[in-house]
């Protein structure tokens, strides 16, 4: 069948019962539809690609950028964009933790930051001999008001890396207490 150059290829499919209605309801629909199936992934883990990875740190800084201007909803909705595209990275979890503190949401909070919980724990299984996703999931755990949680997970972390100046460091000028302390970490607990 040729395509009559003057009318519009919707037309076209339209006189050919392909498209009754392109409007934003069937965007909608197809969109969604794509959504669960790219995320249902044929039941393996999707690699996170360096593309998506970019975009994730970019819509962070523009979260960051939105935070400063105490744009709070805007914040969250593009943290909670950069968790889908990159959910192994848990410092974005507990930021859409934090967000979502802030706007009330005290039930979404408690999922993001179990979900940092979640992507530091596996950090911190990938390499054994980096504390950092280890205190950083002590961090978290202060968060959910699990502090005794961490304070074990603390003691854990000093067996496992008894020679490590960054533990040592933290343990012996409290670091834990301090950061408990602190105004903007009340602001962010549960």
């Amino acid at each position: 069948m040729r395509l009559n150059r003057n009318r519009s290829t919707a037309t076209d499919f339209r006189s050919r019962g392909f498209l009754v209605a392109w409007g934003p309801q069937v965007t909608a629909s197809i969109g969604a539809a794509l959504l669960i199936v790219g995320l249902a992934g044929c039941g393996r883990n999707q690699q996170i690609t360096e593309h998506q990875r970019k975009e994730a740190r970019h819509l962070v800084a523009e979260a960051d950028f939105a935070m400063n201007l105490r744009e709070w909803a805007r914040a969250e909705g593009l943290l909670a964009k950069a968790t889908s595209l990159a959910p192994d990275e848990g410092a974005y979890w507990t930021n859409l933790g934090s967000m979502r503190v802030r706007l009330g949401n005290k039930g979404g909070a408690k999922d993001a930051y179990l979900q940092a919980l979640k992507a530091h724990a596996a950090n911190a299984s990938k390499d054994q001999t980096d504390p950092d996703p280890w205190l950083r999931q002590v961090y978290v755990l202060a968060l959910l008001g699990r502090v005794n949680d961490g304070r074990a997970l603390l003691e854990q972390i000093a067996r496992q890396f008894p020679g490590n100046r960054q533990v040592r460091v933290f343990i012996e000028t409290k670091q834990l207490d301090l950061i408990l302390a602190e105004p903007g970490f009340k602001q962010a607990a549960l």
